[in-house]
């Protein structure tokens, strides 16, 4: 698919509905589990990437294609994502870290979650970790984002994304030997 022709048909008013419905076809999957990881619960995803695609919609003309779509497309769930949380900690929370704590709590209740231990194991490690730790261990993980777009996404160096990333690595890599061991113990 030739980008700057998909681009033109979101911008043409005659092409427009056909060409978001495939923009949805071809994001929406990737796009859910982006804003997944960020806000926690299957249900809250799904608002926010209705949201995220209402958002991209109504934006569409004012896309200055000064980085992909898909880039631009991830910073604007991403910025829904934060924009949620924001009103959630407002809603019921004095911290983010109550924010990682309900969301631990909802990850290992959520029916749609397979409960898989690592996974969780996993999320209880990152939850110690700064927000921008955490989001760019995400998109750079579980999203496969080279750092580059990572650094355009979040308006941050690349050296500093680096750096995140790697003292994530290393963040995980001690503490899930520890967390294994701990477990060998108590068993």
């Amino acid at each position: 698919m030739n980008e700057a022709n998909f681009i033109k048909e979101l911008s043409s008013k005659k092409y427009r509905d056909r060409a978001f419905t495939k923009l949805l076809d071809l994001y929406q999957e990737r796009l859910y589990w982006h804003i997944r990881k960020i806000v926690g619960t299957h249900e809250n995803a799904d608002d926010v990437l209705q949201n995220t695609f209402i958002r991209v919609y109504k934006s569409l003309s004012k896309f200055k294609q000064e980085s992909s779509l898909h880039t631009w497309m991830y910073r604007i769930a991403y910025n829904e994502s934060i924009r949620f949380l924001e009103k959630e900690k407002k809603k019921s929370f004095s911290s983010l870290q109550e924010v990682d704590d309900a969301f631990l709590s909802n990850l290992k209740s959520d029916v749609f979650f397979d409960g898989e231990q690592a996974q969780i194991k996993l999320h209880e490690i990152l939850s110690v970790l700064t927000e921008n730790q955490k989001r760019v261990f995400q998109m750079k993980y579980y999203d496969n984002l080279k750092f580059r777009e990572i650094s355009k996404l979040l308006k941050i160096s690349e050296s500093t994304i680096k750096t995140h990333y790697y003292a994530v690595v290393k963040h995980i890599e001690k503490n899930i030997t520890t967390i294994e061991y701990i477990e060998k113990i108590k068993a």
